[in-house]
């Protein structure tokens, strides 16, 4: 299941955060060195990520629910492009939140800085 929200917080000033449940994924190593469709190139060693319709360079903060994990990743491609997740990860960014043995797994977004 997919949940999106967008909360008003009192303290946030009237700014609209967004956050996101859903499940999660990384990338396959053969896209190691490809263009990205911001037109960066791909590299699992750095923290970033694929979501389907946030801004490229906006930050977002991904948490696996099952071990509290949390890392910070930046927007870079278009994805992921199985159906029902909701990002794909960088393998460096899915190890530190601890996804790579199941692969796919929930997570929960939220945005950290969006790109103007």
């Amino acid at each position: 299941m997919v949940m999106l929200t967008s909360l008003l917080g009192a303290c946030s000033g009237g700014k609209s955060a967004f956050t996101q449940s859903g499940q999660g994924s990384y990338y396959a190593d053969k896209f190691e060195g490809r263009k990205t469709a911001s037109g960066t190139t791909y590299r699992g060693s750095k923290r970033t990520a694929a979501h389907n319709t946030l801004p490229f360079g906006t930050v977002i903060r991904v948490t696996n629910p099952r071990n509290h994990r949390s890392v910070k990743v930046t927007v870079t491609d278009r994805g992921p492009h199985a159906k029902g997740r909701i990002v794909d990860l960088s393998r460096k960014a899915a190890r530190k939140i601890g996804i790579i043995d199941a692969g796919v797994a929930p997570v929960q977004l939220k945005v950290v800085k969006k790109k103007r």
